[in-house]
């Protein structure tokens, strides 16, 4: 491929002497539109050429070290850890039918039987999808602990976007913030729950939580416009049969 000569350049060989010539004849007229800084940008890339490509083999190797990191480690990795929270999500699911539930609660997030809690997912594989789903069992855990702080700490490290998952950890963080009388942090979560997925679970629960906090903050604006959604979009949820009788009390004091 032809490069491009500075200025001065003195062929010595016929051969260089024919290229030169090429050169000239099919860019001249490009290089007399080039102002004096894209020509110093231009000496710069043939200079460094050499190092141009380094970069770019250095790039490639860090793909391929990418690639082989998920095939050899990661994916090995995420497969041992969810054998491993087997026990503890089992511990968790039996917490949630209500059998000795704070025990129960307490083996799905230290482990018991020589296998796994949660907290020890979320330590030992760290960085996997695994890890991050721990993190929602465990702020669900402390949640129903009443560990309020530990609740908002572990919800806040998932991240999901789940359908369900995603606002149902962003609701767990507003119930905590009720708990911890931080109604304005707990509004905020109540609202990001409700945007996060509309569907007629999450959404009618979450807007009227949203709603309740909103009339204890004073924000009755704010709370009629929940409350009217929850009437209108979702009028066949449980929320919709109180929610009348909480649009007349907002309307009254308006």
């Amino acid at each position: 491929m032809a490069t491009y000569k500075k200025r001065g350049y003195k062929p010595k060989t016929v051969k260089e002497k024919d290229e030169v010539f090429e050169e000239e004849s099919t860019t001249a007229e490009v290089f007399n539109t080039l102002d004096e800084g894209a020509s110093r940008t231009e000496e710069w890339a043939v200079k460094n050429q050499k190092y141009i490509l380094g970069i770019v083999g250095a790039v490639a190797l860090v793909v391929l070290a990418v690639l082989g990191y998920n095939n050899l480690v990661a994916e090995p990795q995420q497969k041992e850890a969810m054998n491993e929270m087997y026990t503890a999500k089992k511990y968790f699911d039996d917490a949630v039918s209500g059998v000795s539930s704070d025990s129960l609660y307490r083996m799905s997030l230290e482990g018991g039987e020589g296998k796994y809690g949660m907290l020890d997912i979320i330590n030992e594989y760290s960085g996997t999808p695994a890890a991050n789903l721990a993190n929602y069992y465990a702020g669900m855990a402390y949640l129903n602990l009443k560990d309020y702080q530990n609740a908002v700490e572990h919800l806040g490290n998932f991240s999901s976007e789940d359908k369900m998952l995603n606002p149902i950890a962003k609701g767990g963080i507003g119930d905590a913030f009720v708990q911890l009388n931080q109604k304005s942090d707990a509004l905020g979560y109540y609202e990001q729950a409700f945007k996060a997925n509309v569907n007629d679970f999450t959404t009618p629960l979450y807007l009227m939580k949203a709603a309740r906090v909103a009339i204890d903050l004073g924000e009755n604006t704010k709370a009629l416009e929940y409350l009217k959604r929850i009437k209108n979009e979702f009028s066949a949820s449980t929320e919709a049969k109180t929610a009348d009788v909480l649009i007349g009390k907002v309307e009254a004091s308006l």
